[in-house]
């Protein structure tokens, strides 16, 4: 998996006296809603994993709920076009900010696929468990299992979800789609009745802001970037566009199907 990198970084934002007031104030709600909900989805666990094992009928609202009043901490304005899928299968979306996590989990009820060393990075690798995050490894011993995994997974009726760039941009573009992952819905199993939903993702930054404001990609670090978003006096705003599901049956294989969601999730950035 190779990380994206761009001629030119964002200049850094100063932050002023009032800036680190709405980084203490947004930071301390932000992690007090992040920290609360997480004790009710572990507590509700404790009774929903006996009951329905791999399945989580209960705990995925709570996430829901968590990220979409995220962004109202924030200010940062959200929308979303387009309609849900409701049968079996996976989304993919085009990747450019740690808030995709929140985007995606604030509209769709979503179980991310993500690379297995984030399951020992501390404090996200514990959370990223705890809210069913699938995590997959680049060796390629373990592709048998990992691909029994997805099917057991999806038969259990989660939705998937992965960004086939591999890696994060800068968010005023979309890289050409890794057809790896989408291998695991052309078993026998399931290629008759899966559907892959592409979603793109579009953030507008705050006015007067670099274009590039909420993108976050190559060696940029975590915290600097997370206080120059709690810090901004005026937030954008961002825009998911779910399109219409393609059937994984009407693919000849795994690399027709990772063009075709690329194509359409290019489309949704100029719309």
């Amino acid at each position: 998996m190779s990380t994206w990198y761009s001629q030119t970084l964002p200049d850094p934002v100063p932050i002023g006296p009032g800036g680190w007031l709405r980084v203490v104030a947004r930071g301390l709600v932000l992690g007090v809603l992040v920290i609360v909900g997480l004790c009710l989805l572990l507590l509700l666990r404790l009774v929903e994993r006996p009951l329905f094992d791999v399945r989580r009928p209960w705990t995925p609202f709570i996430v829901l709920v968590v990220c979409r009043l995220a962004f109202v901490v924030l200010g940062i304005r959200y929308r979303t076009r387009g309609v849900l899928m409701r049968g079996p299968g996976a989304v993919v979306a085009n990747h450019s900010s740690w808030l995709d996590i929140f985007a995606l989990n604030a509209r769709k009820r979503v179980y991310f696929v993500s690379k297995a060393e984030v399951a020992h990075w501390p404090g996200i690798g514990w959370l990223a468990r705890a809210t069913g995050t699938v995590f997959i490894s680049r060796a390629a011993r373990e592709a048998k299992a990992q691909k029994a995994l997805f099917e057991d997974r999806l038969r259990a009726g989660h939705k998937l979800l992965f960004f086939p760039e591999g890696t994060s941009t800068d968010g005023a573009q979309v890289l050409p789609f890794k057809s790896t992952l989408f291998a695991a819905f052309f078993t026998e199993a399931l290629r008759g009745q899966m559907s892959i939903q592409p979603v793109t993702l579009r953030y507008l930054a705050p006015d007067g802001a670099d274009a590039r404001f909420y993108g976050w990609w190559g060696d940029m670090d975590f915290a600097p970037h997370l206080l120059q978003v709690l810090a901004a006096p005026r937030q954008g705003s961002v825009e998911l566009n779910f399109h219409t599901p393609l059937r994984v049956a009407d693919f000849a294989d795994r690399k027709a199907l990772a063009r075709a969601c690329e194509q359409v999730v290019r489309s949704g950035m100029t719309g």
